[in-house]
């Protein structure tokens, strides 16, 4: 068998990962008592899982959060911020995000609501769905911005192509009319995660 053109061929076609696995199996006895199709079965989980990663680096690129390795396992039910374990363990499921649920959560400063934030979105980034984390403040300063030099639509559109929007900081400060218009057109399409300050120390970290 030609070798090394079929790995050339593999990177061609872009399966680098399946190049280096089958330059793997060449070099290693292990794989020799395995049959055709467990070999080349091996090849293409190795590709898979390339491929996976990749998208998901992707996703988390895309997503910008605050606390990029934030994630729902690190979570630490010892703090007392009263966390619901049943309900996190639900969230986890990624069942709200399919059903279209909005979430907010609320809580003294300092509690870690941004950090839940992200670890939610960052799951949500590993079960494929794209995100988007903004600070409310930035978030209504551009759609001025863009109002006023016509990328108003074109930027409402790219939020609509995004599965969950991330809003941090929603409802630090009062809204005029023109913010609150600007919050009800932007798509309905998307799903919320925001993040409410709460001042007075009640619920920390409670979340509806």
């Amino acid at each position: 068998m030609l070798t090394h053109p079929t790995i050339d061929k593999l990177h061609q076609l872009r399966c680098a990962a399946m190049a280096a696995a089958l330059a793997e199996q060449l070099h290693s006895p292990q794989y020799e008592a395995l049959s055709f199709e467990e070999r080349l079965g091996l090849l293409a989980d190795r590709e898979l899982t390339l491929r996976d990663d990749r998208r998901m680096t992707s996703r988390l690129r895309r997503a910008k959060l605050r606390h990029p390795n934030a994630c729902i396992e690190d979570i630490d039910f010892r703090h007392p911020r009263r966390l619901d374990k049943a309900l996190i363990r639900s969230l986890a499921s990624a069942r709200w995000l399919r059903e279209r649920l909005n979430i907010l959560i609320t809580g003294p400063t300092g509690v870690g609501k941004s950090w839940l934030a992200c670890a939610l979105a960052h799951h949500a980034c590993r079960d494929g769905f794209s995100v988007l984390y903004l600070r409310t403040p930035r978030l209504l300063h551009d759609l001025a911005i863009a109002r006023g030099d016509g990328r108003y639509t074109k930027l409402l559109a790219a939020f609509a192509k995004t599965d969950l929007l991330v809003l941090d900081d929603f409802g630090l400060a009062k809204l005029n009319a023109e913010n609150r218009r600007d919050l009800l057109r932007t798509p309905r399409r998307p799903l919320r995660l925001s993040l409410h300050p709460r001042h007075q120390p009640a619920s920390p970290g409670s979340m509806a």
